[in-house]
């Protein structure tokens, strides 16, 4: 496999999301995999954003980069609505919480959190 230039963060990870995806790594039997961040086009608002397991990136079309010691990927095409947006895990109560993304590259966000629409 070939190697895969680094880049700076696009989506910062909290301690918190980092141990979530840790444990649903594990859970999933996706250990030592890179965790793939993304959107596509659908959801409420627009855009959905992407949240899976990944193990082999692309290296035509992913970028990666490593936080603590776990390696993340974006694709190119989604780095841009991606880019300076924080990744968080809040277990409000068992109704609400879950993975949260802080996105500045939103103008408006569905009630669930999970799709957005884009500057």
């Amino acid at each position: 496999m070939e190697t895969i230039p680094t880049t700076d963060p696009i989506v910062v990870l909290t301690p918190a999301a980092v141990k979530a995806i840790k444990r649903q790594a594990k859970k999933a039997g996706q250990e030592g995999a890179f965790l793939r961040l993304g959107v596509r086009g659908g959801g409420c608002s627009g855009l959905s954003y992407v949240i899976d397991f990944e193990r082999d990136p692309d290296p035509e079309f992913d970028m990666l980069y490593q936080q603590e010691d776990l390696g993340v990927v974006v694709d190119i095409k989604s780095a841009k609505f991606l880019k300076d947006t924080t990744l968080d895990y809040d277990i409000k109560n068992l109704m609400e919480g879950g993975f949260v993304f802080a996105n500045p590259q939103a103008v408006r966000s569905c009630g669930c959190g999970t799709s957005f629409t884009a500057k």
